[in-house]
């Protein structure tokens, strides 16, 4: 059911009302920052937000993307206290397998970073491997790295939770409300035009996730942003036998068990670039996940598919989102290029989000997450390889 017309004047709109999307406008109504408006085309959970394995780790190669993601565990762990929603935030672990030398050197990395942040990850040899994944066939893993503080949650309950919240600070939230065009006036964002009527406001933050690069072009800027279409099923429930979230580095296949007893896990296969595909699960999926998991699991090769489906990926080239205002449009404030980590990074990005649309000092480094690392020269810039999981 779509809603009435929005009313005219806000002082920020905000496309898209996934996770990214209603946590900055969370951020933004607790700080007072005057009238709100978020706007969506689908429904609560049709994009990313509603889409994704609930995977939140601190296992970066990155250490500001490390200090991200503490912040955001921190503030799953007061989810439920502070927003009166229960997000099943379990804390079992990350898991990433290595099949190689290499692989394990890279690890080794990754895992310098993340203590040298105060966290205990560590590596495993391969026979550590089980302890941690009973039944894992470990004899031809090179060894892994494992963060216990990293968990999963489960995104609906966190999706409903900002929303009600959001609402009861007076943002207004429109559903069913297509975004046809942003606004300008002398050289600056003066609102957004919709199918449902215009809606002014002098600052517009994207974070239409998979959909983000469309915004931009829609405010004539141009973003190295991409949709990368990635699927993912769960399977029939179980007897729980599986704690943490268990990732391979080789070619991105990630698991992990829910509470009801479900695997829930994805992989990654080459699809093209774009939203123009749409979001359907396909039998070459289904075939690479069922080889995947019964060659680290063999005894699950009677387990039974219940569903499968698919979702975008926001990436950028560099592994890093893109946060904060845009020097070709201000008022355009970028909140997108999550890649498939919006949950794992919302609580805190959206923080930094917020304080630049309020004008505030942002502790970011903008030669890492702001857009104007992609206006200059290309050169060398640091990259976050661990997309994956």
């Amino acid at each position: 059911m779509t809603e009435a017309a929005p009313r005219g004047n806000y002082r920020v709109a905000i496309v898209g009302a996934g996770v990214i999307g209603l946590f900055t406008a969370c951020h933004l109504a607790r700080a007072g920052a005057g009238p709100v408006v978020v706007v969506d085309r689908g429904w609560l959970s049709n994009g990313g937000s509603g889409r994704n394995g609930g995977g939140v780790r601190q296992q970066w190669e990155t250490a500001a993307t490390v200090r991200l993601a503490r912040e955001s565990v921190a503030a799953y762990r007061r989810f439920a206290s502070e927003f009166g929603f229960n997000i099943w935030f379990r804390q079992g672990g990350y898991l990433f397998l290595a099949d190689s030398a290499a692989e394990m050197e890279h690890l080794g990395r990754v895992v310098s970073v993340v203590r040298g942040e105060g966290l205990d990850a560590r590596l495993l040899r391969p026979e550590e491997l089980p302890a941690r994944a009973p039944g894992l066939a470990a004899d031809r893993l090179a060894g892994g790295s494992y963060l216990q503080s990293d968990g999963t949650l489960y995104p609906f309950p966190a999706v409903w939770g900002l929303y009600e919240a959001v609402r009861r600070a007076g943002v207004d939230v429109r559903l069913g409300t297509e975004v046809t065009g942003v606004r300008s006036a002398d050289g600056r964002v003066a609102g957004l035009a919709t199918d449902r009527g215009p809606i002014d406001a002098p600052v517009v933050v994207n974070a239409a996730g998979g959909w983000s690069s469309e915004l931009s072009a829609l405010a004539g800027l141009t973003v190295p942003n991409r949709a990368t279409r990635h699927e993912i099923l769960a399977t029939e429930p179980l007897k729980p036998f599986l704690d943490p979230m268990v990732t391979r580095l080789r070619d991105g296949l990630y698991f992990s068990q829910t509470m009801r007893g479900e695997v829930v896990g994805g992989l990654a296969l080459p699809h093209p670039v774009g939203t123009a595909q749409g979001v359907p699960s396909s039998a070459e999926f289904l075939a690479a996940m069922a080889r995947a998991l019964l060659g680290l699991f063999p005894s699950l090769r009677h387990l039974g598919v219940l569903r499968a489906w698919s979702g975008f990926y926001d990436d950028t080239p560099d592994g890093l989102p893109i946060v904060g205002e845009d020097p070709r449009l201000p008022g355009f404030v970028h909140a997108d290029g999550f890649g498939g980590h919006g949950f794992m990074l919302a609580p805190a990005a959206t923080a930094r989000v917020a304080r630049s649309v309020l004008g505030e000092p942002v502790d970011l480094d903008p030669a890492l997450f702001s857009v104007g690392r992609f206006l200059g020269p290309a050169g060398q810039r640091p990259v976050e390889g661990l997309q994956l999981g």
